[in-house]
C-alpha cells in the first residue's frame, strides 16, 4: 500500500483545491467574527483587566468612531484566535497528500503544538508581562512642577498595545517549533544551535526590542523567556536524537540476535534407531 498519492494531477486541479481549502477557511473566520462581534464588548472586557488592575480606571475615544472600530477589531483579533484551527486544518488537508508517511509524522507534531506554544505565550504575556509593563509605564502619574499628569488612554489605542502583547508573546513562543523544523530538515544541526548562544541572545534582545514597548522591563520580560525556549530547543533536540539512538540501537540488536531452532534430543546411538551396531 503506498502512503503517499502519487497520481499526477492538473495544475488547475490543485488550484481548484487550493481555492477551495481558502473558501473553508474565509468563511469559518467570517462566521468567527459575527459571533465574536456580537460578544466584543465581553471580550473587551476581559482584555482591559490588566488595566484595571494596575489602577486605571477609565479609558476615553477622541474620535467619534473609535469606540465602533474598536469593537470591530476586537471581534476580528478573537475571530483570527477562534478559527486558526479550522484554517491550520484546512493548509494541512492540502499539503498532506503530497507527503510521505514519515513526512506527515514528523511534521503533523509540530502543527498540533503550535496552537499549545502560541497560547502559552499569549497566557504569559497576559498573566505575567501586561501586568508588569502596566505598572511601570503608568508609574509616571504625579505632580511634575506643579502639574497634575496623568495618563488617559484611549480604547483603540489600548487595544493595539494588547494585541501587539499577546501576538508577539504568541509569535516569539514558536521559536522552539521553528528550531526543531529547521533541524529535522537538516538546515541547522544540534552543534551549531549550541554553538550560536551568544548571537542567540543577542537576537532575542533584537526581538524583545521589536515586539515590546520600548522599556527594561517589557524588553526583559519577553528576553529572558525567549532565551529559554532556545536552550528547551536545544534540550529537545537532544532528547530526540537520544531516542532515535536507543531505537535504533535497540533494532540492530534485534536483527543481529542469531536466529537458532533447537530440534528434538538426538537418542542414543548416533540417532539411529533400535541400537548402536549395524542393522
Amino acid at each position: 500500500m503506498k502512503d503517499i498519492d502519487d497520481t499526477k494531477q492538473p495544475l488547475l486541479e490543485h488550484l481548484i483545491e487550493l481555492r477551495r481549502r481558502l473558501m473553508w477557511s474565509l468563511a469559518t473566520l467570517v462566521v468567527a467574527f459575527f459571533v465574536c462581534f456580537h460578544f466584543a464588548p465581553e471580550i473587551y472586557a476581559v482584555l482591559v483587566q490588566p488595566l484595571r488592575h494596575a489602577g486605571q480606571g477609565k479609558l476615553i475615544y477622541t474620535d467619534v468612531f473609535e469606540a465602533f472600530f474598536t469593537q470591530v477589531k476586537v471581534g476580528l483579533f478573537a475571530a483570527l484566535m477562534v478559527s486558526f484551527p479550522v484554517i491550520a486544518t484546512q493548509l494541512w488537508r492540502f499539503i498532506a497528500p503530497g507527503l510521505y508517511a514519515k513526512e506527515k509524522n514528523a511534521f503533523l507534531p509540530f502543527l498540533l503544538a503550535t496552537p499549545v506554544f502560541f497560547a502559552a505565550g499569549a497566557c504569559f504575556a497576559y498573566f505575567l508581562a501586561m501586568p508588569w509593563a502596566l505598572h511601570f509605564l503608568l508609574s509616571y502619574q504625579g505632580n511634575v512642577g506643579g502639574i497634575q499628569q496623568e495618563a488617559l488612554p484611549g480604547v483603540g489605542n489600548y487595544l493595539n498595545f494588547v494585541t501587539h502583547f499577546l501576538f508577539g508573546f504568541g509569535a516569539a513562543f514558536l521559536l522552539p517549533i521553528l528550531l526543531m523544523i529547521l533541524e529535522r530538515a537538516g538546515i541547522v544541526t544540534r552543534e551549531q544551535l549550541a554553538r550560536s548562544r551568544r548571537y542567540a541572545i543577542v537576537g532575542a534582545a533584537v526581538v524583545a526590542g521589536v515586539l515590546t514597548p520600548p522599556d527594561a522591563v517589557s524588553m526583559m520580560m519577553l528576553m529572558v523567556p525567549l532565551y529559554g525556549l532556545y536552550e528547551f530547543a536545544i534540550l529537545a533536540i537532544r532528547i530526540t536524537h537520544w531516542r532515535a539512538a536507543r531505537k535504533a540501537a535497540r533494532l540492530a540488536s534485534v536483527v543481529a540476535e542469531p536466529q537458532t531452532e533447537e530440534g528434538p534430543e538426538a537418542p542414543p546411538g548416533g540417532g539411529r534407531v533400535g541400537g548402536s551396531g549395524p542393522i
